[in-house]
């Protein structure tokens, strides 16, 4: 077995390899760059190499500069995680030739499997069904249209080298074609330095199924049963979990075998995941076809680890190390059921734009992930695991993946683990930046996904018109109001210990009247330990809160809430199961006063281009005096490694360009100033 480490990544994947190897006794080494100075697995790890600026080009893809950081530190294997280097050949390649351990599998597997055309040929090879398709060379745009209209449309056009939603068309039509063929051509050399296009049939209903792969280097390959990853945001997974609710046994045993089969075929092992598209149109099961193969671990293996208690990356050191897998594929079950939400730095309210910044204020529902070599602590903390790699007062880089945390729930059946991360999500204190915490909890609540009914246009289908927030219904209702007026009356009854006020104190109110969202109102009576909401039914009612407190957990009834809670001047910002409200709390008396006060009207910022998302002017293409036409391009955002152009909404005339290119601006700073 190995002594010493090195983790040549980030983040959470970083901290996660680092707790697992320091279980095992192994040493370990984070490499780190400018940006990560004060990050925690940088503090986790018994060792750490500085290794350049931020840019991942600059630091964390250059293999000389972590083949320097091993021989330094005396490394004798490297763990690559996930992106970076995880899939370069070249990398492990270069660590053969200095005598060090690549945690992953053997070089021609991954260079088998890194490419779409070569990968599906071996797949047929192997008798793993692949999607009906060509998958030889394209030679110019009348040959993709002949192509397509043999395949029967709809086909869909992809970048041999591509990956991350990037270098896709989908066509309907041989216009469709015709006009898209060329584009997808562009943007894989642009992205991949490959303009190499195949054409396969576009799969409806599409479901996104994987199933985890596990070898040794003496023989033995494993299936860990499969992942449903069909809630997707423009191609990126959003939720993940284990099992499916579409798989059966016997559509488990098929794919399972036929990956196995294609990871014989390349002599793989380690850790793998072999992607599928499965039809959500045939109840048979028998429409699942190879989409690809991932030759590392997954952002979502915990789900896996919660539901087999398997620690893939233990198994991974070890088998590195050349051991034998401890088990067969008859000791892999699955034991209840596991959901994976992935809390990014984005704002759903905003088309999900990018929102980095400082972590002002992070709290997760339960501490980071720890180790305790139990099977059941795969499942972390009462069947709750957050892995993250973030702390208070860092900062969400921009050159880097925007997630934040990603939070893990197990319990015995789906609907159990779907409650549980609803409850852990209300609990999440995230503050300073954008997250999408909201839109995860609207998702677990949604009735389509505990219907199990999901396919990869989900979130287009459920959520067209954009993210406002999960309805209110009227339980919610009834219990925001409640818990709004309890507030109302412990900040009077504060007040009444204020000495000499004028008048002398007034007694808290024991009645209080609550507007919500600006719109209906809510007669609340307290009643000993009873609330009564609209004259309902009176409830028990069980709450603890101070002044300041940001996180207020009560029981009302028979029902359990925990609600953040902002004070916004005379207002109060309430925010839980998938949702921001206002609650502005009044007495009876002044209630009725307030109907009679003239609304403020917002001001109008329609002169000015304000940033959508902090991030990098890179670009101002307007100067004062210019005149500007609607839909014309103003200015080059960048955030995230993505760049955003922003247009003039009307016809105006520049008056001033307050930032100029080059400048990091704040969310709703003014980029420019229309007359």
């Amino acid at each position: 077995m190995f002594s010493k480490i090195l983790i040549a990544n980030r983040g959470e994947i970083a901290c996660r390899v680092i707790t697992t190897a320091r279980r095992m006794g192994i040493k370990t080494v984070a490499v780190y760059s400018d940006a990560d100075a004060r990050a925690p697995f940088v503090r986790m790890a018994d060792e750490a190499v500085h290794i350049g600026p931020p840019p991942a080009a600059q630091s964390y893809l250059l293999a000389d500069k972590i083949i320097a950081a091993c021989k330094a530190t005396g490394a004798e294997a490297v763990h690559p995680g996930y992106g970076f280097l995880s899939e370069r050949t070249s990398f492990a390649e270069a660590l053969a030739a200095e005598g060090i351990a690549f945690i992953g599998p053997p070089v021609n597997a991954i260079a088998a499997m890194g490419d779409k055309i070569e990968s599906k040929k071996l797949a047929k090879a192997a008798g793993v069904n692949v999607v009906p398709g060509f998958v030889g060379e394209i030679a110019d745009t009348e040959h993709a249209v002949r192509i397509a209209g043999e395949i029967g449309y709809p086909v869909m056009m992809k970048a041999s080298a591509g990956g991350g939603g990037k270098g896709m068309r989908l066509a309907y039509s041989e216009q469709d074609v015709r006009e898209g063929f060329e584009a997808t051509k562009r943007e894989g050399l642009a992205s991949f330095g490959d303009d190499r296009v195949f054409i396969e049939k576009f799969i409806e209903d599409p479901r996104h199924i994987e199933i985890q792969i596990l070898g040794d280097q003496h023989g033995t390959i494993l299936y860990l049963n499969e992942r449903e990853c069909s809630i997707q945001r423009r191609h990126q997974k959003v939720v993940e979990e284990a099992p499916s609710p579409f798989v059966t046994p016997k559509m488990r045993k098929a794919m399972g075998e036929q990956c196995v089969a294609l990871a014989r075929a390349v002599g793989y092992y380690s850790a793998g995941t072999v992607e599928l598209i499965v039809s959500g149109k045939d109840p048979t099961g028998e429409s699942f076809y190879f989409l690809e193969m991932n030759t590392r671990l997954q952002v979502e293996h915990p789900v896996t680890e919660a539901i087999t208690g398997i620690d893939l990356v233990e198994q991974m050191i070890r088998v590195a190390a050349g051991e034998k897998l401890p088990f067969t594929q008859d000791d892999i079950g699955i034991d209840g059921w596991s959901i994976e939400n992935r809390v990014y730095a984005e704002d759903p309210y905003r088309g999900f734009l990018p929102s980095t910044g400082r972590l002002a204020h992070y709290r997760p529902p339960v501490p980071g992930w720890t180790d305790d070599g139990q099977a059941n602590g795969r499942r972390g903390l009462d069947g709750v695991r957050v892995d993250d790699g973030v702390f208070e007062g860092g900062e969400v880089s921009m050159f880097y993946d925007p997630m934040i945390a990603k939070l893990v729930t197990w319990a015995p059946t789906r609907d159990e683990a779907a409650d549980k991360q609803v409850e852990a999500l209300d609990a999440f204190r995230i503050e300073g930046l954008g997250h999408n915490v909201d839109f995860l909890s609207a998702i677990m609540q949604h009735p389509r996904f505990r219907s199990g009914e999901l396919t990869t246009g989900f979130i287009a289908e459920e959520y067209p018109e954009g993210f406002t927030g999960a309805p209110l219904d009227d339980a919610l209702t009834a219990d925001l109001s409640a818990l709004a007026a309890f507030i109302g009356t412990v900040h009077e009854s504060r007040a009444l210990l204020i000495d000499q006020q004028l008048g002398g104190p007034s007694p808290a109110a024991r009645e209080h009247v609550v507007r919500l969202d600006g719109g209906a109102e809510h007669h609340v009576r307290f009643t000993l330990d009873k609330v009564v909401v609209d004259g309902g039914e009176p409830l028990a009612f069980e709450a603890d809160y101070a002044p300041g407190q940001r996180l207020l957990r009560a029981r009302i009834g028979h029902r359990s809430r925990t609600v953040l809670v902002e004070k916004q001047g005379r207002a109060l910002k309430m925010t839980t199961r998938g949702g921001s409200h206002r609650a502005t709390v009044m007495t009876p008396r002044v209630a009725e006063l307030a109907r009679h006060m003239i609304e403020k009207i917002p001001p109008d910022l329609s002169r000015f281009l304000l940033a959508p998302m902090p991030g990098l002017v890179t670009r101002l293409d307007v100067a004062v005096g210019d005149k500007v036409e609607a839909g014309q391009p103003i200015a080059v955002m960048e955030a995230m490694k993505m760049e955003n152009i922003l247009r003039a909404e009307k016809s105006a005339t520049v008056k001033a360009t307050p930032v100029d290119a080059g400048t990091s601006v704040a969310v709703d700073q003014v980029i420019v100033e229309f007359e």
